[in-house]
């Protein structure tokens, strides 16, 4: 039987009771940095200030987040950080066993697959879950994913549960805002279930994001222009910690 409590320790555990501030490293690259330095760079910002890197191919590919996890399990070998290969949550299992990831966000574990199809997921899911030690991140009508499920939202939310460790909700796209009456609806299903609000939190949000919710994940925030195109800058990396310690 599903242990929901057995999930919220495993979240709990890994961040010491904290809420986690995450910080997005899209794997790009300048002209004068490969995506390699560049996550270098980036990485050791976030370090410095407490803040737990996520590795994605969002600009780059599986190679390059491959390449920055190995550095990473190589140079900060006893950090908190994670993965997530979009469109490919097998690899990124895969990545976070090899190199020792503390955690795999996956953009939908629910709702965005048809029934038939819906199935043969979930238990390739539960495998990979099985066979892990990571925490999973999961989201739920998250942005850009489609909802095919048939189902209602109560109904994902509660199934959501029993596939990962915390939920991670959305507004419609990247760089723009939760609704945070969309974080009390979560919430109002979920009850104590971890929730990571995943994409748009910023200076005059961050507050508000952390009374309500179990984390963030910040990406464009934090980069130049506040744009995801951006590199992190650790003058906002400071401004909105100075906001959340």
């Amino acid at each position: 039987m599903f242990n929901c409590q057995l999930y919220m320790m495993k979240f709990e555990t890994l961040f010491a009771g904290r809420k986690p501030l995450i910080g997005m490293i899209h794997t790009n690259s300048t002209c004068s940095l490969s995506a390699l330095e560049l996550a270098k760079e980036e990485i050791e910002i976030y370090l410095k200030h407490g803040v737990c890197p996520l590795i994605e191919n969002y600009f780059g590919d599986t190679n390059d987040c491959e390449t920055v996890l190995a550095w990473m399990q190589r140079e900060h070998p006893d950090a908190i950080y994670g993965v997530n290969i979009l469109g490919n949550y097998q690899k990124a299992f895969h990545l976070a066993k090899k190199y020792k990831a503390s955690f795999i966000q996956i953009d939908s574990v629910c709702g965005h697959l048809r029934p038939k199809e819906d199935a043969a997921y979930a238990e390739s899911l539960s495998q990979l879950r099985q066979e892990s030690d990571a925490v999973l991140l999961g989201g739920v009508r998250f942005k850009y994913q489609p909802v095919l499920s048939g189902r209602t939202l109560d109904e994902d939310l509660r199934l959501g549960t029993s596939r990962c460790d915390a939920i991670v909700c959305t507004g419609d796209g990247t760089g723009i805002p939760t609704p945070f009456g969309k974080v009390a609806e979560f919430r109002s299903v979920l009850n104590d279930f971890p929730i990571i609000v995943g994409a748009g939190v910023t200076l005059e949000t961050v507050q508000e994001t952390f009374r309500v919710a179990d984390g963030a994940i910040i990406g464009s925030w934090f980069k130049e222009g506040h744009y995801d195109v951006g590199c992190v800058k650790e003058e906002y990396v400071k401004q909105i910690l100075n906001l959340t310690i």
